[in-house]
């Protein structure tokens, strides 16, 4: 009887213990680079109860689409945005094959180093920057260089990698949401071909969840088989208004949950939030000069003006880089 009386002694006490670890675990922050606050508690409460089978407002796991623009929302885009940087250090490497470029702007002012010269060009130079960078070549020669590129690319201004200049909190909204059956989706302007070879390492978002600008491509047969050529045509210009166009064409399914930062995320947080159900619009503000950058209506990069002013009425959620991140980057 003792030996009995022992065992289950034991046996209460093991499943004792398992049964703290798991109420540990249970309440686990799964935010801890946020401070606690109305911003954490509304990406909580939101998660909580869209997976709530006894919700009215739950949402079966297929239906759970989560967008994030990444420019300024998962990683910094000040004081440009990576691709224009990777587009004017590609400028210079084929300098010496255009020897044309010393006099003919906006390439002048590229090899220069004149930024304000550069954007004198408007529009215009910016998409012959384009067009001399990003095609006449093949698909796999331009990503087999966006990726030669992305791993030794610095910021100018923070001096890290611009993979690393990426925001810890948001990265964990992104597992958090995983842990919840979301599928999680990147929905940017910039281009879908720069973004995809890297976004895998660096967010843990296939290149398949990547939705972005794009250039017109066509199909060739060569000796050494067939390639897609890339063109110096956009074919389709992911932000603002065609982000809605973007993910319907590509995910088929309106999202629930949509992050950005800018002018250029109003048309998708809009898509987002006016469907049916329960649904979440946030917007990264940057306002913290310290730890990062302090911009927003006149920025150059990452405007934020009328979707800030809209942000009450529609229910939007500002998130206060200043006051909701308790750090901004991993190493931090």
């Amino acid at each position: 009887m003792r030996r009995l009386s022992l065992a289950s002694a034991v046996a209460t006490s093991l499943f004792g213990a398992v049964a703290l670890v798991s109420a540990a675990l249970a309440q686990e922050d799964p935010l801890p680079s946020w401070n606690d606050g109305a911003t954490k508690e509304a990406i909580i409460k939101f998660v909580e109860t869209v997976t709530d089978e006894s919700n009215p407002d739950y949402v079966p796991p297929a239906e759970r689409i989560a967008t994030f623009d990444n420019d300024g929302t998962l990683w910094v885009e000040q004081p440009m945005y990576v691709q224009l940087a990777f587009a004017l250090d590609e400028v210079r490497r084929m300098a010496p094959d255009h020897p044309e470029w010393k006099e003919k702007e906006p390439f002048k002012s590229v090899l220069a180093g004149d930024l304000e010269g550069i954007a004198a060009s408007g529009k215009k130079g910016l998409a012959e920057i384009m067009g001399a960078t990003h095609a006449g070549m093949s698909n796999a020669e331009f990503t087999r260089t966006a990726s030669d590129w992305i791993t030794t690319a610095k910021n100018p201004k923070t001096g890290r990698l611009n993979t690393e200049d990426i925001y810890q909190p948001m990265l964990e909204v992104i597992d958090y949401l995983r842990a919840n059956e979301f599928d999680v989706y990147i929905v940017s302007g910039g281009g879908i071909e720069f973004m995809r070879p890297w976004t895998e390492t660096t967010y843990g978002i296939p290149p398949e969840n990547v939705v972005g600008s794009s250039a017109k491509m066509k199909y060739e047969l060569t000796d050494d088989g067939p390639v897609l050529m890339r063109e110096a045509e956009i074919a389709f210009v992911d932000d603002g208004p065609g982000k809605p166009v973007g993910i319907q064409s590509h995910i088929g399914k309106r999202p629930i949950a949509a992050f950005g930062n800018s002018d250029g995320d109003y048309q998708m947080l809009e898509w987002t939030t006016k469907g049916p159900g329960r649904t979440l619009g946030m917007i990264v503000h940057h306002d913290d000069a310290e730890r990062e950058f302090a911009y927003d209506r006149d920025s150059h990069f990452g405007k934020l003006d009328k979707a800030m002013d809209a942000a009450p009425a529609e229910h939007w959620v500002l998130i206060s880089m200043k006051d909701d991140w308790a750090r901004v980057f991993p190493e931090q």
